[in-house]
């Protein structure tokens, strides 16, 4: 058997094995590595009061979940002109936090107190509240399950009739957890996620954890329209009907339609 042979042969056997890399496609990308810029669509007006924790975009309104101590709220909200056109107050003991709807039904989470309210969609009529362990932070829902975030690399699945917690996943990126999850957006099977006090959405598998891509935001409020220093990106709606991703952030004066554009 001649030595080019055996060479041929194991070069065969290495791209049986291995894959032509001309033909390797996507699942040889490193999908962290993929990164989305923006061009802004439109720009709506948006009360710089809010301290914006959750965003939920439905029938044609924004709800919104306002934090703060005696401050927070849950709102109903024009899209196009920023008008409050429902609001209710929290007790001043609960500091508002994530929100998401579930049959007709909207979810609040708050801050410290473990204690989540169910609202009538309709009247904001408050049906049942529920406890969870630990703090609150974002919430969304795929289509079986609430997803949580609570500040940490974790997020964690609650049954949305017993909000009992199903399980749980760490969120990485190249293996390392990804802290500080904060408002939360399902869209098209991936959990989008701010990131507190930056300026980047991560996009997320999961059933994994595993970071899919980075949204990079920076720049999108100009500087100096905004001074204090919590006034920081978070809130994600999404508009599936006319697959529009709208973004805001705490104390904003305005609220973003974007469209995402691949960088790398």
């Amino acid at each position: 058997m001649s030595r080019l042979f055996v060479a041929s042969s194991l070069i065969a056997l290495a791209l049986i094995r291995c894959g032509s890399p001309d033909k390797a496609g996507p699942a040889a990308e490193n999908l962290a590595d993929v990164r989305y810029g923006y061009q802004v669509v439109n720009v709506y007006p948006h009360d710089s009061r809010s301290y914006t924790q959750g965003l939920v975009f439905i029938d044609g309104y924004l709800f919104e979940s306002a934090g703060l101590y005696g401050h927070s709220s849950l709102r109903k909200v024009q899209l196009e002109t920023g008008q409050v056109v429902k609001q209710h107050d929290l007790e001043p003991k609960y500091f508002a936090e994530g929100l998401t709807d579930w049959h007709g039904k909207l979810v609040q989470l708050t801050w410290e107190t473990g204690v989540g309210f169910v609202y009538d969609l309709p009247t904001f009529g408050v049906k049942q509240t529920f406890s969870y362990s630990g703090e609150g932070w974002g919430l969304t829902h795929d289509a079986s399950r609430l997803i949580l975030s609570d500040g940490s690399a974790t997020l964690r699945f609650l049954d949305p009739e017993s909000f009992h917690e199903t399980g749980r996943v760490t969120v990485r990126d190249h293996g390392k957890p990804v802290n500080n999850l904060n408002e939360l957006e399902f869209v098209d099977g991936e959990v989008y996620a701010n990131v507190w006090h930056s300026d980047r959405i991560a996009r997320i598998a999961p059933d994994s954890g595993e970071v899919l891509g980075w949204i990079d935001l920076a720049g999108l409020l100009p500087k100096g329209t905004v001074t204090d220093p919590e006034a920081v990106l978070n809130g994600i709606a999404y508009d599936g009907a006319q697959r529009r991703l709208l973004v805001t952030g705490k104390l904003w004066p305005r609220l973003f339609e974007i469209r995402l554009d691949r960088v790398r």
